[in-house]
């Protein structure tokens, strides 16, 4: 499911479509609310820091016939200079705590950034499931 990051309202579908999914999924409590978390986060540093861009979600298979959800978020924003930074928690060029890249990393398994100046932002994030 695709779900595109331009207004308020898209971070409010974008958490609910994490919730239907995690929900479907079976996820645990805790898990649902990890994901949901990191969900909001990010489609939110979209709608902040690039004005536009989309999320989707896809089943994932690792070692061992292991299934989780991935999530995928991209902007066209003018890209993050350095990750590293960015990656620290309570830096922010906005007014934000600076929880919302480092928080998600810390909710979910796996978390992968890539970024380039001037073309945006691509974040996948990943929950297993136990």
């Amino acid at each position: 499911m695709k779900v595109e990051i331009v207004k308020e309202e898209d971070v409010v579908a974008a958490r609910q479509a994490a919730r239907q999914a995690v929900v479907a999924y079976k996820f645990s409590l805790v898990d649902q609310t990890r994901i949901i978390t990191a969900v909001s986060e990010l489609a939110r540093n979209i709608l902040l820091y690039a004005v536009c861009g989309w999320m989707e979600y896809h089943e994932v298979s690792g070692p061992r016939g292991k299934k989780g959800l991935e999530f995928v978020f991209q902007d066209y924003g003018p890209g993050i200079i350095d990750i590293d930074l960015a990656m620290t928690p309570g830096y922010s060029t906005g007014n934000g705590l600076g929880l919302g890249l480092s928080g998600a990393r810390r909710l979910m398994d796996d978390f992968a950034i890539t970024s380039h100046q001037g073309e945006g932002t691509i974040v996948r994030i990943t929950k297993w499931l136990n």
